[in-house]
């Protein structure tokens, strides 16, 4: 018998560190997608807050704590990650769907990070206009992710299969970068 064992896929790829930029893998035990079934928005919101302590946020916005939190994930979805699932006191006002195995989640931190993203995304991430806690649906040098401003830098969720492309394409761009800044 053949005996499995679970590894990320980022396993021997990360953490990279150009200069003062690090990428990490940031492992959540749990990642549920939400989606609102029709009508039923403003009573998953107060079922969320119940059961998670959390409200469920606007477009573009993150709730909750860095332990769980809820992202807005595009247009009627909804991602809750963390160190719990969605309750199932959620179920009669959505459809709940385990995507724990079909993501990858890093953080890009330090000074250059948004300098980092300049170079992948087509987004004005700069910190005067992405504010900390707020959530975008973006391509992630031409892969759909999902981005999130967090206090020293940015959370970064991109599909399994996409892992280390991704990441060799931020560890192009922090080389890039760093190598910039070293001119300076």
């Amino acid at each position: 018998m053949v005996d499995l064992k679970a590894v990320s896929a980022l396993e021997g790829v990360v953490p990279k560190q150009e200069g003062g930029i690090f990428l990490r893998e940031n492992p959540p035990a749990f990642i549920t997608e939400i989606l609102p079934r029709k009508d039923a928005e403003k009573a998953l919101g107060a079922a969320l807050k119940s059961a998670h302590g959390m409200a469920l946020p606007g477009a573009g916005k993150s709730s909750g704590k860095a332990n769980l939190r809820c992202l807005w994930a595009g247009r009627g979805a909804f991602f809750l990650i963390g160190d719990k699932a969605a309750d199932a006191s959620l179920l009669p006002h959505a459809a709940l769907v385990d995507q724990s195995d079909g993501w990858v989640v890093m953080t890009l931190e330090g000074e250059g990070a948004a300098d980092v993203m300049a170079r992948l995304c087509p987004l004005d991430l700069r910190e005067s206009q992405f504010k900390r806690g707020q959530t975008a649906r973006s391509e992630v040098a031409h892969m759909m992710a999902v981005i999130t401003r967090t206090a020293k830098g940015f959370e970064i969720m991109v599909m399994r299969s996409f892992a280390r492309t991704a990441v060799h394409h931020i560890d192009e761009a922090m080389k890039s970068v760093a190598a910039t800044a070293s001119l300076a």
